[in-house]
């Protein structure tokens, strides 16, 4: 099974995503949006974001 993208509506009212791998793993999460539309556009952005993306090491 794949990861997945959980958007939620956390305590303060705000909409917020996850992404969890296959495992239930939560691996990264978004910041806080003011509606569920946004908050699915953020996972969207992301995953254009992540297609080819390199990893670059700052630690030198």
């Amino acid at each position: 099974m794949a990861g997945k993208f959980e958007v939620y509506e956390d305590k303060a009212g705000k909409f917020r995503f996850r992404l969890k791998a296959s495992n239930g793993q939560v691996v990264a999460v978004g910041e806080d949006y003011e509606t569920k539309a946004a908050a699915i556009a953020g996972t969207e952005a992301v995953q254009r974001a992540a297609d080819g993306a390199t990893v670059v090491d700052l630690t030198d």
